[in-house]
């Protein structure tokens, strides 16, 4: 009997599992035998593997059945792919429960959908050559002549993923992602995936959206005293508007929580981090100073004056895995030379509670934080900047006709 769990097996090796003395023997392919030997072995794992995927799809049939579902404003289309992208705990998975909630109000049967997190330990030792087990199990549940609507989450957690999200979409098949780092985004991904997929960047609750979730109507605000008012807009801009906020008393202790995780795993443990002190010094450095530009040379400064030295590349490297795990992103000086735009931007960080975090007294930089989020969300970072030139405007939109607009 085979133990349980995503076996390696090749032509050179054969990890046979012995549960009685529970330890792992290697046999060589050299002869005849023991290639027939292989190819049972293999058999049994791949028949092991469609049972463990197949039991872990019935399980997290409860994530989308039974979790309370709030109407985000995004407008999706019924027959795009869609690659949702953001920081954890943002709200991405929930995306996909409303799309497979409209998919059964459209007369579409569980039997057809196939959801699969890629955050379950059971699959851990995952690889990309496993992922087409889940399309046929999908076809096998969904009958004859039905196909599969395949929602894929947390899929950058398997290495080579998206060659097969490219052949899936290139069948035709209704296939929607989630991840939460931006190298999903990287030129070399998407050029593989060649426009199958429209990015959605999720973000946090808009207000609007955090009144619906705290169960207050549309016209909340018209019909309470102005003490109250201010007690709820408050409390937006300091804890911020993460989901799962909503429910829970003791907000700080979950937005440490999300950080932890983004902090430890996204940014440390995922890129083999040894120096998490430069690390910690470079995101308090950038709290203190959002509201105005801030550049890698300064950065790489203050490290050395801190007794850390580390070289200015190390600097970017370290901002880049920020961005890259969305706890930040930046704005650019749309009147400065292209050097400087890039070197010295605006940082801000994805959710005000996470702001709040790092700094004791900073209503006034979470509520300019607050303003870039929602710019952002409503037109796209690549259009919103900051201007400074002379004079200072904090933020700028670009509109494409034959000039640009600053305002705000």
């Amino acid at each position: 009997m085979i133990s349980e769990g995503f076996c390696l097996v090749d032509k050179t090796k054969i990890y046979e599992y012995c549960l009685v003395n529970k330890t792992k023997r290697h046999k060589y392919c050299l002869t005849d035998k023991t290639i027939c030997l292989y190819n049972a072995v293999k058999e049994r794992v791949l028949r092991m593997n469609r049972d463990i995927l197949k039991q872990i799809i019935v399980d997290q049939k409860e994530m989308y059945l039974y979790n309370p579902i709030i109407s985000r404003n995004y407008d999706l289309e019924d027959n795009v792919n869609y690659c949702f992208v953001g920081i954890r705990r943002t709200g991405k998975s929930y995306m996909m429960y409303q799309q497979i909630r409209h998919l059964q109000e459209n007369g579409i049967p569980l039997s057809q959908i196939v959801y699969v997190n890629f955050e379950d330990e059971r699959l851990l030792e995952m690889s990309a050559d496993d992922l087409n087990v889940i399309l046929e199990i999908g076809l096998e549940m969904a009958g004859v002549d039905n196909r599969p609507y395949l929602f894929l989450d947390e899929i950058q957690n398997i290495k080579g993923w998206e060659k097969f999200v490219r052949r899936i979409a290139d069948m035709k098949y209704r296939i929607n992602i989630t991840g939460s780092n931006s190298k999903m985004l990287s030129s070399e991904i998407a050029s593989t995936l060649g426009g199958r997929f429209v990015i959605m960047n999720i973000y946090p609750y808009s207000f609007s959206e955090y009144l619906i979730a705290n169960h207050m109507k549309k016209n909340y605000l018209d019909v309470i005293s102005t003490k109250d008012k201010a007690d709820v807009q408050n409390q937006y801009v300091t804890y911020g508007a993460f989901p799962e906020l909503t429910e829970i008393n003791n907000k700080r202790v979950f937005l440490n929580s999300i950080y932890q995780t983004v902090y430890l795993g996204d940014i440390i443990t995922r890129n083999k981090i040894t120096n998490d002190f430069a690390v910690r010094l470079i995101l308090k450095k950038i709290a203190e100073s959002i509201t105005k530009p801030l550049s890698f040379s300064r950065l790489t400064n203050i490290l050395k004056s801190t007794g850390t030295s580390i070289g200015k590349q190390t600097v970017i490297n370290y901002v880049g895995y920020m961005t890259d795990s969305y706890l930040l992103f930046t704005l650019q000086n749309y009147a400065a030379k292209l050097v400087e735009k890039e070197t010295s931007p605006k940082y801000y960080f994805m959710d005000t509670g996470l702001l709040g975090l790092m700094l004791l007294d900073c209503k006034s930089a979470q509520l300019e934080n607050l303003v870039a989020i929602e710019l952002i969300r409503r037109y796209g970072v690549e259009n919103v900047y900051f201007f400074e030139n002379n004079v200072e405007i904090d933020f700028c939109q670009k509109i494409w006709l034959s000039r640009s607009v600053c305002k705000y």
